[in-house]
């Protein structure tokens, strides 16, 4: 990943959710945040896939995942993760006791059958 291409670390994440499972009362198994605009979307295991469709739809290409703990990018265009990049405006991930799969009270109980693998 060339780094800066795609990415604006000034830009704050969208919210602490996906955008579109939030909307339409769904759920996600991971997040994961556009280093270009902020859009959190869910990750593509995740039923919805949107933030791959974000990318798909914008061309944003670079991603972050925006789970506690984890610094990791990972650039659409080239197929290619990168353990580390600049860092981005805070916060860098969902709140720490934000259920995942989130979020709660929408995540049905069987959810680890309908991940997509």
């Amino acid at each position: 990943m060339t780094t800066n291409i795609g990415i604006d670390p000034t830009v704050p994440p969208s919210g602490t959710g996906c955008a579109e499972c939030e909307a339409t009362n769904g759920w996600w198994f991971h997040l994961r945040r556009c280093a270009l605009c902020g859009h959190v979307g869910c990750c593509d295991s995740s039923l919805g896939q949107h933030a791959s469709a974000h990318y798909k739809l914008t061309g944003h290409p670079v991603v972050q995942s925006f789970e506690p703990g984890e610094e990791w990018f990972w650039d659409y265009a080239a197929g290619d993760v990168r353990e580390s990049g600049p860092r981005l405006a805070a916060p860098g991930s969902h709140p720490e006791n934000q259920s995942v799969p989130g979020p709660a009270g929408h995540v049905p109980a069987d959810w680890m059958r309908l991940l997509h693998r």
